[in-house]
């Protein structure tokens, strides 16, 4: 239970090379894949969480190697919250910057399709701010936490007779 059968320094080791691997892969996937799981990626998230186990333990299911691995991925966490932290352009770098989405009621599609948000991720997100099109929004900002936040116009520019020109007018594409 608490015999090795391999260095502690080893489960360090492989604990940050797995910690930094997964943070390399999960920022390049993008934002959406981070702020909002469907069962798809969360069922992922699981599998690749299995996948990683073994690379990190090196077939060592000890109670103390167990541990040691644990303390590795929460002592990584930690120095990384402090480095960005400290560090804003290495906070930019690990997290991203926020990216407008909706500007004015016109939408950003090669944004939408950089970060892999369908129409229904947007609809969502305008539904969830209490609207519906997006000429109703003055912007909608991509957080790094992958949520969208939206802020909606004042209701007398956009209530007129019609809609502001564009391919934003009414619905989503």
């Amino acid at each position: 239970m608490f015999q090795l059968s391999v260095p502690w320094w080893e489960f360090v080791l492989r604990g940050v090379v797995v910690y930094l691997f997964l943070l390399f892969f999960l920022r390049i996937t993008g934002r959406r894949q981070i702020g909002q799981y469907d069962p798809f990626d969360l069922i992922l998230l699981l599998i690749l969480s299995n996948a990683v186990q073994n690379s990190m333990n090196a077939g060592d299911n000890s109670l103390l190697g167990g541990l040691i691995s644990a303390l590795t991925l929460i002592g990584c966490h930690a120095v990384m919250a402090h480095l960005t932290w400290r560090h804003p352009h290495l906070a930019r770098l690990i997290d991203g910057k926020p990216q407008v989405l909706i500007r004015t009621g016109a939408l950003d599609e090669q944004l939408m399709r950089a970060e892999r948000l369908t129409a229904d991720d947007v609809q969502a997100a305008l539904r969830a701010a209490g609207c519906l099109h997006t000429h109703e929004v003055e912007r909608a900002t991509i957080e790094t936490n992958g949520q969208i936040t939206v802020v909606l116009r004042n209701r007398d520019s956009w209530q007129g007779n019609t809609p502001p020109p564009g391919p934003q007018a009414g619905s989503v594409t």
